[in-house]
């Protein structure tokens, strides 16, 4: 369905000119928050594939991604997103903070072979002799059949909340959400300068961010979105159409997460480069097949998929990835509780990304539930900070887009109820015995062996406080390894199912 927007502003005025020059039509693929997921890469190329052969007589064409198309500080994984992007020929993509889960070294050195550009218009890179000087662009123009485009991209103002402590985090210093407005206004005002008039923004900054930054500046046409997970399907005024400061129609949009849908954005531009028609198409990865050419590169880099075990049966996906109870996250946490020998595991649930299907279990597809490549470690909370942990992550049952996230645990059940309140908790040792947890009152002088990652150990999504310095060791692999550890060591099939460990009450 064609979305018409009045060729009348918003103000009333008409802003067709009296002899009507050609309008230009474009046609935007774009992706955001694939986070790693080969599976959902290898369809989406195929979509892109398809894509391509259509007929777009008329239209400029070309694709943009919105950051966090990798995830994790695995350098394989950051050669499998910059293929990703390389073969699907995108332009440029926003960096996300899972970018940033790589040290500065690292993302310059795969970026030496990109053939896209990483941008990003609101940061500050310190020290003189940081490898991504010079790497990261705020800006460019993309010039196609003798139209102009200016494209600008950004990394989330909250990046520090959102990665382990690491190089990246020194290194790296996002500007606020004020100063970010003010970049992008900035690079559109140089761009409007150049003569382009039609402006795009790859934003990894969130949709409340981007509704923002839509009404608060002048000269962006498109927000492509991320970083807050939103599917935002069609076009609809005051949800994801809005009107710049000089009264012209914005569109933000965003396809989801997990590469589980990708997008196609068809514009209709005057000769003033204000959008006169849009039409706005989300579409489900999983409706293609995975293609075979982008498998065998993947095998190329990170080898081919080694069988460890079977699932016999196996639990939904959660609805609500976030926030909801998740079997697959406990089937882990267990795993990671058991190889360590620690009284708990916890992790905070948006650090899980997939789900295992019934049939045949590789090493791939235990990396694919968890892709994001933290390292392990071993630490000590007491009971007050496991309790306010899970308070902390409580409360994403009320916050704007379920963030931070719910923490998912192994030796441990709670209740919360649906105002964001944990309401009891309950210990259970190595042996099943169960000890209950007052919650109100939690022992600040009881301490608890802990599985967890540096992610939520650096007080990543600010479930505890940074604690990275105090951890008792650190590990070199993250939960898949200890996962595919724990089911090759029992040798028999996987069950995972809902124990009722967490309960979400009224």
């Amino acid at each position: 369905m064609i979305h018409s927007i009045n060729p009348y502003n918003f103000r009333g005025q008409n802003t067709q000119q009296p002899t009507q020059k050609k309008n230009t039509n474009a046609s935007i693929f774009y992706v955001n928050d694939l986070h790693g997921n080969m599976a959902n890469m290898s369809r989406i190329y195929n979509a892109k594939q398809s894509f391509d052969k259509q007929n777009h007589d008329g239209q400029d064409v070309f694709a943009l991604g919105a950051g966090d198309i990798s995830a994790g500080a695995n350098i394989k994984l950051l050669k499998i997103s910059n293929a990703f992007l390389n073969v699907m020929g995108v332009l440029g993509t926003a960096i996300g903070n899972h970018e940033f889960d790589a040290e500065p070294a690292q993302i310059a050195e795969i970026n030496k072979g990109a053939s896209y550009k990483i941008m990003g218009a609101n940061l500050d890179i310190k020290g003189s002799d940081n490898p991504l000087n010079g790497k990261i662009t705020k800006s460019f123009v993309h010039e196609i059949n003798g139209n102009k485009y200016g494209i600008i991209g950004l990394i989330p103002p909250d990046l520090h909340e959102r990665i382990r402590e690491n190089e990246s985090r020194k290194t790296i210093i996002p500007y606020s959400k004020e100063d970010s407005v003010k970049a992008v206004q900035a690079e559109a005002d140089k761009l409007k300068a150049d003569g382009i008039n039609k402006i795009i923004v790859l934003s990894h900054c969130g949709l409340e961010f981007d509704k923002n930054l839509a009404k608060n500046t002048s000269g962006v046409d498109v927000i492509l979105g991320a970083h807050t997970h939103e599917l935002i399907k069609d076009i609809k005024n005051n949800e994801n159409l809005f009107t710049s400061k000089t009264g012209e129609p914005v569109i933000i949009t965003q396809a989801g997460k997990d590469g589980e849908q990708f997008g196609i954005l068809n514009l209709e531009f005057d000769e003033n480069g204000i959008i006169q028609k849009a039409q706005n198409n989300v579409q489900k990865s999983n409706q293609f097949k995975r293609n075979p050419i982008l498998e065998k590169i993947f095998d190329g880099i990170i080898g081919k998929a080694t069988e460890v075990g079977y699932v016999e049966k196996s639990a939904p996906a959660p609805e609500h990835r976030l926030v909801d109870p998740n079997p697959h996250a406990f089937f882990i946490m267990d795993a990671c509780r058991e190889e360590f020998d620690t009284d708990l595991a916890l992790i905070n649930a948006g650090n899980i990304r997939g789900h295992f299907d019934e049939g045949k279990l590789t090493e791939r597809k235990v990396f694919e539930v968890v892709p994001l490549k933290n390292r392990m470690v071993k630490m000590k909370l007491t009971e007050e900070e496991v309790v306010n942990a899970l308070k902390n992550g409580a409360k994403s049952l009320i916050n704007p887009g379920f963030k931070p996230s719910i923490v998912m645990p192994s030796g441990l059940e709670y209740t919360m109820n649906r105002k964001g309140e944990v309401l009891n908790a309950t210990f259970i040792d190595k042996q099943g015995g169960k000890h209950e947890i007052d919650v109100n009152n939690p022992d600040p002088n009881k301490t608890y062996t802990v599985a967890t990652d540096d992610f939520f150990a650096s007080g990543g999504d600010k479930l505890i406080p940074n604690k990275i310095d105090e951890v008792d060791e650190k590990f070199e692999f993250d939960k898949d390894k200890l996962t595919c550890d724990n089911i090759k060591r029992h040798g028999k099939p996987v069950v995972i199912e809902d124990d009722g460990r967490i309960q979400i009450v009224d």
